[in-house]
């Protein structure tokens, strides 16, 4: 990546987590169209509810936002520890929530409203010191003609997501529509910190290039997220909701929900705990990855008062944790591991502790030399280290002698300070438990399987193809072999694949069915099954290769064989 670039990254790798808005018209009839609960998506309903465009356009008239406060807003953000914030100017209902001379259908003039809450929210960013970036729909328009998805055009058309529409229409929606709507965004309202479009669906390479650069070419300091298409943006955005397994390489960042919706729906109150946005948190920082948490106001304007709750709640333990966010770096070894996650900032580790052991705290494979330790949420106790190399096979072993109870009922951080640089073995470790994992981005892979973005087996629909790992055993003994996989993103999973997994002669095979399902963060939106394949005897220590096959592949599964990882877990004498 270039200087230029790497510049216009720096806020963003420094800031860790943001705040993502949902806000237009769509949070009037809040998930309800003509008495009928319309499933789906908040933001989506006039898609979802097949609402005719004459029809969804009478709703401007009834958006009067009169509690809006932007100050509020940006201060429940900042409260919280985040440092930007992404609000839909325009979403794929075309309605622009700012004001625009191109463009009459927008907040200013079609609506009993009549301010320009981009302007508010500008002038609050800038007080309170967080970036302001918009959210803008660059291909799907379901009111302009020669959107993708436009209502009259899609609107009979079974799977809207493959409909590419016509390729001269959508040339001259670009250029009649989204090129002066966003030479409006850019500078109407300052500095601002990105652009994040969405959904590239029939966008071209040359489109999205152009896009790019017309950004860059209005705020040369504005960031243009992945989701312009056609992979030209400045960093990369998961799927919605999507967590990676391990830590990746680049800059990307998560989109994800407080309950089950963007867009308000008066009845969605499915919303997550503090427990589980915090694991998600942690566990995205430690991947590298940023976490961009959306809220969804209602049609008056105001943020759900669980949603407050929630984010205050995590700016309390921000208060305290921040340093081990904000600025860091993905943790250095490439897996997970049970007690919880790591950061890293300069010559600092910071162990992100979730499930506190009871018990020293074993840290394997840090070849750094460690020179101190500390808990952020009780700085004053006393945290005694040991640690071994066993020079016979290069082990290396940290023990931290923890409190008996956690500072934190939720994540206690402790912060290890060292000698030089991080040192790590990379390489798969076994747990102190006796567990080892062995994720799916961490083996070689063989035949036609391929990773998705997150770090899952893809296209692996075929016998010839297998994960092969290399891994350091420090317990021999008998171990359960567990497969973890999951399903395609809304589709149930379904098992019936048969698979091997084998060390050496000694294989174990059987049908992948549910034994369990994974507890871990990615399972909160993308549920993984854990399935147990039988006990597998390890007799001697030392290096071992294992291969996971697929002995016969399901016809009816189409997605194939999606695996996160392999576990093998000790097996407990009777």
């Amino acid at each position: 990546m270039g200087t230029e670039s790497d510049g216009r990254m720096a806020w963003w790798r420094e800031a860790r987590f943001g705040m993502f808005i949902h806000w237009g018209v769509y949070a009037v009839p809040c998930g309800t169209w003509e008495g009928r609960q319309v499933p789906g998506l908040g933001e989506w309903i006039m898609r979802n509810g097949r609402i005719p465009i004459e029809e969804y356009e009478k709703l401007a008239g009834r958006f009067n936002p009169v509690q809006f406060d932007a100050d509020a807003w940006v201060r429940l953000a900042k409260r919280a520890g985040m440092r930007y914030l992404v609000i839909t100017s325009k979403h794929h209902d075309g309605f622009c929530m700012f004001r625009s001379a191109s463009n009459p259908y927008n907040i200013v003039d079609r609506t009993p409203f009549g301010r320009d809450p981009m302007a508010e929210l500008a002038e609050a960013c800038a007080r309170h010191g967080l970036k302001l970036c918009f959210y803008y729909s660059q291909s799907q328009d379901w009111h302009a003609p020669g959107g993708a998805g436009h209502w009259e055009e899609a609107r009979d058309v079974r799977d809207w997501h493959s409909y590419p529409g016509r390729p001269e229409a959508f040339a001259r929606y670009l250029e009649e529509v989204v090129k002066p709507n966003l030479v409006e965004l850019l500078t109407q309202y300052g500095p601002i910190g990105l652009i994040w479009f969405d959904t590239p669906v029939c966008i071209t390479p040359g489109q999205s290039i152009e896009l790019r650069d017309l950004v860059h070419r209005l705020q040369p300091d504005c960031i243009v997220s992945g989701r312009v298409g056609n992979d030209v943006g400045d960093y990369g955005s998961m799927g919605d909701n999507q967590i990676p397994v391990g830590r990746v390489e680049g800059d990307w960042e998560t989109p994800a929900t407080l309950n089950d919706t963007w867009g308000f729906k008066s009845y969605d109150h499915n919303w997550k705990s503090v427990d589980k946005l915090l694991y998600l948190l942690v566990d995205l920082a430690s991947k590298g990855v940023n976490y961009l948490l959306n809220v969804g106001p209602t049609a008056e304007g105001l943020i759900p008062e669980p949603s407050v709750r929630l984010l205050e709640a995590i700016g309390e333990w921000m208060d305290v944790n921040e340093e081990a966010i904000r600025g860091t770096q993905a943790s250095p070894y490439p897996h997970e591991f049970e007690w919880g996650r790591l950061t890293r900032k300069g010559k600092r580790l910071y162990l992100l502790v979730t499930r506190w052991p009871g018990e020293p705290l074993v840290l394997r494979g840090l070849r750094s030399e460690v020179s101190g330790a500390a808990l952020l949420a009780a700085p004053d106790a006393r945290i005694a280290v040991h640690q071994l190399h066993d020079t016979a096979d290069d082990f290396h072993e940290v023990k931290l002698h923890l409190p008996a109870e956690a500072p934190d009922a939720r994540v206690s951080v402790v912060r290890l300070d060292l000698e030089e640089e991080v040192d790590v073995d990379e390489a798969p470790q076994q747990q102190a438990d006796g567990t080892i994992v062995l994720p799916a981005h961490m083996a070689a892979r063989e035949g036609t399987v391929t990773l998705g973005r997150s770090g899952i087996t893809e296209r692996w629909k075929d016998t010839g193809s297998a994960l092969r790992w290399t891994f350091r055993l420090r317990r021999p003994g008998a171990y359960r072999v567990c497969v973890y996989t999951a399903a395609s993103r809304q589709q149930e999973w379904r098992g019936g694949h048969e698979v091997r997994f084998t060390v050496g002669d000694t294989s174990v095979v059987d049908a992948l069915r549910e034994d369990g399902r994974s507890d871990s963060p990615r399972a909160q939106y993308f549920p993984e099954v854990i399935s147990h394949l039988g006990v597998l005897d390890l007799p001697a220590a030392g290096a071992v290769e294992a291969v996971l096959r697929a002995d016969a592949m399901a016809a009816e599964v189409s997605a194939g064989l999606q695996v996160s990882e392999v576990r093998l877990l000790p097996e407990v004498a009777s």
